[in-house]
């Protein structure tokens, strides 16, 4: 599925977030399990939980991997980094009803907006972002000139 658009939303005063259904739909599995993730600051994302654990058990058995044949001595600390970011960085979220989810307390302050404010929802085509507005702002600010040679590149 392509996941494409652009909504703003307002969290409401208990820190729940109301999706439109057409992304709610592309990212919920028929549990209505959602992954909510850290990506760059101002920004969390929301992704299907079969496509999200798929990704990360590939990348967690090649480090497996890469550990066991010795590949990683000398990058401990590199390893404990990623560890301390894997196990930060996700939450496994249930739409309720009306699409709306619980942001999680320690996704609040990583996208940095209070109860009754308002974020961006971005149709990311693999996952559903959902953006500081001023942060969402920047990205367009810097990313949209290169989005004709981009367009073409990825598309060729």
């Amino acid at each position: 599925m392509f996941i494409s658009g652009e909504v703003r939303r307002t969290i409401d005063d208990r820190f729940r977030l109301t999706l439109p259904s057409e992304f709610a739909e592309a990212v919920a599995d028929e549990n209505d399990q959602v992954i909510v993730a850290k990506e760059r600051t101002g920004c969390i994302s929301l992704w299907r939980s079969d496509e999200w654990k798929k990704r990360l058990d590939s990348g967690v058995a090649l480090l497996e991997q890469k550990i066991a044949s010795g590949r990683m001595e000398g990058r401990w600390g590199d390893v404990q980094r990623l560890g301390r970011l894997l196990s930060t960085r996700h939450q496994q979220v249930t739409l309720a009803k009306r699409s709306r989810f619980l942001v999680p307390e320690g996704f609040r302050s990583f996208l940095g907006v209070e109860a009754g404010h308002e974020v961006v929802v971005v149709g990311a085509v693999i996952c559903v972002e959902i953006w500081h507005p001023d942060c969402w702002l920047e990205v367009l600010k810097t990313e949209m000139p290169d989005f004709g040679d981009l367009f073409k590149t990825l598309t060729e």
